[in-house]
């Protein structure tokens, strides 16, 4: 059974964790970085994709040309 009990550490008795990342085809830790790259990967934002053909997103879908409106506001009128 599990309780509320919540574990404390201090900085020293933690275990550094490495981050490693793929740049230009290779692997490399981001502590071997110089100081712009490690600010780089710092800003980085992360993203990600419904996968294709899934209903929330064919309910987000828009038609071609920007001045028409959205697909699921067509069907809305038409069934009205």
């Amino acid at each position: 059974m599990l309780t509320d009990d919540t574990i404390e550490l201090r900085d020293e008795e933690r275990t550094p964790c490495e981050v490693w990342t793929r740049v230009m085809g290779y692997h490399r830790p981001v502590s071997a970085f110089n100081a712009g790259k490690q600010s780089e990967h710092r800003d980085r934002l992360m993203f990600s994709e419904q996968p294709q053909g899934c209903e929330q997103r064919r309910s987000q879908c828009t038609t071609r040309r920007a001045t028409e409106r959205p697909v699921e506001q067509i069907r809305q009128l038409e069934a009205a």
